[in-house]
This record gives structure tokens, sequence and C-alpha cells, in this order.
């Protein structure tokens, strides 16, 4: 049985779907959580959700500002022994037509502040002689897809990222891990029209979509114990649509 008594918590990107079903698997599984994101509001209604929860405003792509930030939540939840980083954006065009800025925006905020929340919080779990990263990357990283040539540059980046973070710090009893969704019920997917979704499922073996426990479950057992030999690695939740 995966218990998180004792250990805190941090969930980047936690007022989307996937991060509604993070937050609420690790606070069933007894673990401190402090859920973050930009959305204010939203973060109030997992604050009356979740009693037991903490939430932070805050903006990863602010990268001169992500290590004032560990240190705040780990003052707050009392230190921080497992990270998941969730947030992320999108901003497609066709390569041809693809503007500079919206390059880099999806990949400072996608993969650069991945970098440098990894690295921060790198530095309190070595105090703690502990600690587990999983980054939630996405099936276009290996894939590709057409429009999304900075997104799919930023979610491979950060698989090849972890695997050396992983490296590093493998001796540290400090495990770094990859979770690589496809296509899962939210509300960007709600908006697919139906011939669209109808080939979509084509593709899939399971002929259905995911949904946000089918990777928070993943997203657990690699934070586990029962994880514990296990680092540098991708689990891919997407229904057998790409096999690794």
């Amino acid at each position: 049985m995966i218990n998180f008594s004792n250990k805190k918590i941090l969930i980047t990107g936690a007022t989307g779907g996937i991060g509604n079903e993070l937050v609420k698997k690790f606070i069933s599984l007894k673990g401190k959580v402090l859920a973050t994101g930009t959305n204010e509001e939203k973060l109030e209604k997992l604050k009356k959700n979740y009693q037991s929860i903490e939430t932070l405003k805050f903006d990863i792509s602010k990268h001169s500002e992500i290590e004032g930030f560990i240190d705040q939540v780990s003052l707050k939840i009392n230190g921080l022994d497992i990270l998941v980083n969730n947030a992320g954006i999108t901003s497609d065009n066709l390569s041809l037509r693809m503007r500079s800025d919206e390059w880099q925006k999806v990949i400072d905020t996608n993969l650069t502040s991945t970098f440098f929340t990894c690295k921060y919080a790198l530095k309190k779990m070595l105090k703690n002689k502990f600690g587990r990263i999983v980054n939630i990357t996405s099936i276009v990283g290996h894939t590709g897809n057409i429009g999304q040539a900075n997104y799919t540059a930023s979610k491979a980046g950060m698989i090849a990222m972890s695997k050396s973070l992983a490296i590093e710090y493998a001796r540290k009893n400090i495990t770094i891990n990859c979770v690589s969704p496809g296509f899962i019920q939210t509300n960007m997917t709600a908006q697919i029209n139906d011939e669209v979704k109808k080939n979509l499922m084509l593709r899939i073996p399971m002929n259905k979509l995911g949904n946000g426990e089918d990777v928070s479950n993943s997203v657990a057992f690699l934070a586990s114990d029962a994880a514990s030999y296990i680092t540098g690695e991708t689990v891919h939740v997407n229904g057998g649509m790409y096999m690794a």
C-alpha cells in the first residue's frame, strides 16, 4: 500500500485537469501537499476541496524568483521530499509561421523552468538524503506533432534533462523520472470536434481517452518507495498509442 505520510510534496500546474488529479491522489495517500499555479481563484477552490492542502500562487516562468519560491515552499510545508513538475503551456503554430516569442515562451516555461525547479528542489533533497522528482512530459515529445515544434522540443528536452539529473543524483537516494501522457480527458481535449476525436481513437489501441487518474497513479508509483530502484525512466500512459 503506497502511503505518503510525513512526505512533503510540491505540485506545479496544480489547477488544471491533470493537476487536480495529482493533488487528489497525493492527499488521498496522506501526503502533505502544496499546490501552485497562476490562477488564484482555482487555487482557492482547491483549498476549499482539500482542507489539509497548502497553496501558493506563483508563475514558474519567473526564473530569477524560483530559488526564493522553493525556499518559501519548504518553509510552508516544513521541507520538500517530492516534486511533481506538471506546469506547462502551448503556443501552437506551423514552423514557418512560428514567431521567436512563441518559440521562446514555451521553451522557457516548459523546459527552463522545470530545470530550475529541479535544481533548487534538489538542494533541499540533498540535505534530507532523500528525494523524488517526477516530470510530466507528453507523448508528442516522442512522436512529434504538426504545429508544435516548440512544445515537442520542450517536452523531449525535459526527458533528456531528467535522465542527466537521474545519473547525477542516483547515489544520493534521489530518483528523477518522467510520466508521458497521451490524450487525456481534460477541458482541452473536450473541445476536440467529433470527427477529429473519431480519427484519434483509431490510433489508440484501447479505443478511448485516458483520464487524470491514469496519470496520477503512475506519478504516485514513481514517487513512492515501491519505485526506489527506478530512475531516469519514462512511464508512458497512452492506451498503446505510442510504445517505446
